[in-house]
């Protein structure tokens, strides 16, 4: 009966072993998703040139923030409100006046018109 008990902690720690390699690999590479909220208006902004920046937030009670970068595969309509998942690209190499994320779009969970 010992022995068996002893296997099964060997396995069980074997497989925390396991999961962590696999999350920190997921982690290193820079790859992550996250839910964005992007509002029904843009905002006049400047990041190289003057431009239109959507207004995105990360939460409902989090503030409206300029969005400098665009999500691929997303096309934005004004007027409506929408929930997206977002999965995030490190990117390396990039030009000073770049992001050095990249934005793709996951899932488009919800559009309301506001």
């Amino acid at each position: 009966m010992k022995s068996f008990k002893t296997i099964l902690k060997v396995l069980f720690s074997a497989l925390i072993v396991v999961l962590v390699q696999c999350c920190a690999s997921a982690n290193a590479s820079g790859e992550n998703e996250k839910i964005f909220i992007v509002g029904p208006e843009t905002a006049d902004c400047t990041g190289v040139a003057p431009m239109k920046c959507l207004q995105v937030k990360e939460n409902n009670s989090a503030e409206w923030t300029n969005f400098y970068s665009n999500i691929e595969g997303f096309t934005y309509e004004p007027g409506f409100e929408y929930v997206l998942k977002v999965k995030t690209e490190k990117l390396n190499n990039v030009p000073a006046d770049a992001s050095s994320i990249k934005y793709i779009l996951v899932k488009q969970v919800s559009k309301t018109k506001k």
